[in-house]
């Protein structure tokens, strides 16, 4: 297992045209692996940014025939480079649409997948309402997908609030985890950072968080600030705002050397929920 490994986040400003969009992000890939990144993570709909719920779901296709997956494989393969392809609109076997991330191998075939499981459907206080539930069906699986690197544990955006799920992958055999993301910017700028870190934390895991800046249609601002996070919660890289790509040198071992210094995954414990006068205890998991 390679214990060494340059990554980068791209950080484009998708819009409703998805060739152009493709194309923006192409160039950033090709910048940041001329940059020496052997794994390059794309953000969350990176290859739409579309508010309108049929055209989101018109442009949906099968993984084998979507012309985004088509892009990025074959970018990847060009390149010789490991491609997580954010997320795109994935048609299933029973007709619906899921919110689907990509892991692409430097052979350009797609390795893994994570349909994203939970749902951004909010009132935000500041008036904006999303329905994501509208488009797209959940994800029911969480996904440890084997790399060069050891586990990388694939989430997508308002997974991040759920940290259930990352301690779950953790236990897996995660040492990266990857959050693609189109975080609002009146969420990011309140918790985008504080979570992260927390994630990174709680996992013990470096994180690696690709996010969507920009204004799109309909209105919506997101908020950028893609992060490079290690184990202990330092952030090794920030976009900040703005179209670019951040890189950072990630030594893995750091992950074991973390776990040793507060060995909280290897303290969880099963326990029993608080109880209430109408149901009696039943077990959960820690």
């Amino acid at each position: 297992m390679t214990e060494t490994l340059r990554v980068a986040c791209v950080q484009p400003s998708s819009g409703q045209d998805l060739q152009a969009n493709l194309e923006t992000a192409g160039t950033l890939v090709r910048e940041a692996r001329a940059a020496g990144a052997e794994l390059i993570a794309l953000p969350e709909n990176v290859a739409l940014m579309e508010h309108r719920t049929e055209l989101v779901q018109a442009s949906a296709a099968p993984l084998d025939a979507h012309p985004a997956a088509q892009f990025f494989s074959a970018l990847a393969g060009e390149l010789n480079v490991w491609l997580l392809a954010g997320s795109m609109g994935a048609k299933t076997g029973d007709g619906r649409i899921a919110n689907r991330s990509v892991l692409i191998d430097p052979a350009g075939t797609i390795v893994a997948t994570y349909d994203k499981i939970h749902m951004f459907d909010v009132d935000l206080p500041n008036g904006e309402v999303y329905r994501e539930s509208d488009a797209f069906r959940p994800g029911g699986q969480a996904v440890v997908a084997e790399t060069p690197w050891g586990g990388l544990g694939m989430t997508v955006c308002y997974d991040l609030r759920f940290p259930q799920l990352y301690r779950a992958l953790a236990h897996a055999g995660a040492r990266l985890i990857t959050v693609p993301a189109a975080f609002t910017k009146h969420t990011g700028e309140a918790h985008w950072h504080i979570l992260m870190r927390a994630r990174a934390i709680e996992s013990g895991c470096f994180v690696i968080a690709p996010c969507m800046w920009g204004n799109h249609s309909g209105d919506r601002k997101t908020y950028g600030h893609s992060l490079i996070v290690d184990p202990w919660g330092e952030v090794l890289a920030d976009a900040g705002e703005g179209v670019g790509i951040i890189t950072a040198d990630l030594e893995l071992a750091r992950v074991e050397k973390v776990r040793a210094a507060i060995p909280a995954l290897a303290h969880d414990r099963d326990f029993l929920p608080p109880a209430s006068s109408e149901q009696e205890p039943r077990r959960a998991a820690g």
